[in-house]
Parts: C-alpha cells; sequence; structure tokens
C-alpha cells in the first residue's frame, strides 16, 4: 500500500510505540493468503544434482538473470543519523560495558566479537552475536559499515545480517557497484524480497536502518494466521514498504528460502557473522504492539 511522505516522516518523528500504532495501517484485516503465488519444484541444476527450486510471482529466488529480476535503481542517501528517543531501549551504545551488558553468543556465552572505536565488529569464527533481551514486534534501528578495503565480490563481499527475533533477515552487504542477486543485496528481506532501490554508500561508510516490524501471529496449531511485515529505511531512504514477508528467510539451497515456522512471542535480536568484519553501533529499540 502505498504511503504519503507525510506519513513517513510523521512515523519517524513519534515518540511513542502508541502514536505508532495510531498511524500505521490497520495490520488486522483478512489477509489474502494466496499472494504472492509460490511454485516448489525438485530439478537438476547445471552440474546434474538435484535441487529444489521456488519460483515467487514466477521469479526464481536468487535469479541472477536481471532481464528476469531487474537490480533495484540506485539512488544517492542523505546524510542521515538516528539517535534513540527517550523511551527507547538502548542495545548498544559504543561502550564495552554495553556490550558485555547486552549481548552473548547464541549459547547464553560471552561473544568473541570485538568492541573498538564505538563499534562492535563481528569476527571471522565468532558466530551470530545476541541480545540479551527478548523482543516481537518493533521499531529498530542500527547503524553498520562494511570494511573500507574491499575484498571479494558479490555475498563475499562485507557480508552479515539482522535477525529480528533471531529468524527473519534483513540483509547486511557492501552492495555499493557490487553486483548480486537482488534479494540478497543490502535491505533484502533475505531470499522473499528485494529493496525498493539500492541505498548503499561506499564502503567503509556508516550505514542506517530503521525498521518497523510486527511479528508473524500462529495459531494453537503452529500455523501461521498473520504474516509477518517490515517497513525499512536505509540511510533514510524507503527500501521495504510495509512488505508482508511471505515466509521464513533461512538458506534452504542456492534457490529456495525457509517457511515459517510457529516460534515464541519474542526472541533474541541478532547479527550473523559471515566471516567479514562488518561494524555495528547505535543500536536500539522500541517495543510495539502487536
Amino acid at each position: 500500500m502505498a504511503k504519503s511522505k507525510s506519513f513517513l516522516a510523521n512515523l519517524f518523528r513519534i515518540a511513542t510505540p502508541a502514536a505508532v500504532l495510531a498511524l500505521t495501517p490497520s495490520l488486522y484485516a483478512e489477509e489474502d493468503m494466496t499472494k504472492p503465488e509460490i511454485k516448489v519444484e525438485k530439478k537438476k541444476d547445471a552440474d546434474g544434482r538435484e535441487s529444489v527450486f521456488m519460483y515467487i510471482d514466477g521469479v526464481k529466488v536468487h535469479e541472477t538473470d536481471t532481464t528476469k529480476q531487474p537490480l533495484p535503481p540506485v539512488v544517492s542517501p542523505g546524510k542521515v543519523r538516528g539517535a534513540p528517543p527517550s523511551d527507547a531501549v538502548v542495545l548498544f551504545d559504543g561502550s564495552a560495558e554495553s556490550f558485555s551488558a547486552n549481548w552473548t553468543d547464541t549459547k547464553g556465552d560471552t561473544s568473541k566479537w570485538k568492541v573498538a572505536d564505538g563499534a562492535m565488529e563481528s569476527v571471522r569464527g565468532a558466530g551470530y552475536v545476541q541480545s540479551k533481551k527478548k523482543f516481537g514486534s518493533c521499531q529498530f534501528h542500527i547503524e553498520w559499515a562494511s570494511p573500507s578495503k574491499v575484498q571479494g565480490s558479490g555475498q563475499g563481499r562485507g557480508n552479515s545480517g539482522v535477525f529480528l527475533m533471531g529468524t527473519y533477515e534483513i540483509q547486511v552487504l557492501d552492495s555499493y557497484q557490487n553486483e548480486t542477486y537482488a534479494d540478497g543485496q543490502a535491505g533484502a528481506l533475505y531470499g522473499r524480497s528485494k529493496p525498493l532501490v539500492n541505498a548503499s554508500r561506499k564502503p567503509g561508510e556508516w550505514q542506517s536502518y530503521d525498521i518497523i516490524f510486527h511479528r508473524p501471529l500462529f495459531d494453537k496449531d503452529g500455523k501461521v494466521k498473520r504474516r509477518a511485515t517490515f517497513t525499512v529505511l536505509h540511510n533514510g531512504v524507503l527500501i521495504q514498504d510495509h512488505t508482508v514477508l511471505s515466509g521464513g528467510t533461512g538458506w534452504r539451497g542456492p534457490h529456495a528460502a525457509s517457511d515459517y515456522r510457529a516460534h515464541p512471542d519474542k526472541m533474541p535480536i541478532s547479527m550473523q557473522d559471515h566471516g567479514n568484519p562488518v561494524r555495528f553501533r547505535n543500536v536500539w529499540v522500541r517495543p510495539l504492539k502487536d
């Protein structure tokens, strides 16, 4: 659903979760669960191995043919920085004390990520880092920077990810003049929804995500009855416009993504160690009602 500029301006200026809900379109209207059209089939890939192929509205997941899945247009972002509002839960303020107080590895032990120059940095082999506190629907702000020294290409260049509820990934990637599949570039809901535009800054420059997320709801049998939604601004530019997440974002092979699976109402937020030294700072969250 299209939104006016005044709607988005108000959305990120307001001070309380109640005000967010007052402005947000109703999420309780009956949803057409037949859209998008998803087709899954098994067939042999170019190497003769049987693989799962998923098509969303006729387009193969991680399609590299840009005549079939055009890449988002490139726009130049403004210089936008976001300080936490008074009612935010600050998860990282740049200090080692803040990191140790709010983050662990996925086993609940001390993370091997490092803190330097006001940022937390992923360390190859250290695994994901996750918040000690758990969240569901929320407004989330994070700033990140890929390495200033460019190494690798495609998915091998400045790769990480932000996982809300430890499950639903907003891709982090150096996507500045770095072509990869559209639903895997910076700001994509990985494997499910490409960003509207590519608003990436140059390697090494600080970037920001501002996210409005409403979690999925499940019935007593574990079947999804309301899918998750994302509104995402990348460096102040709208890239996901109240996007309905058609399923999970987990890796299911080179051309398929995971399905929804029932989970608790609140879960940790996590960031990925993908082998690249990606830095994060100014991390805060505002819980929202479902």
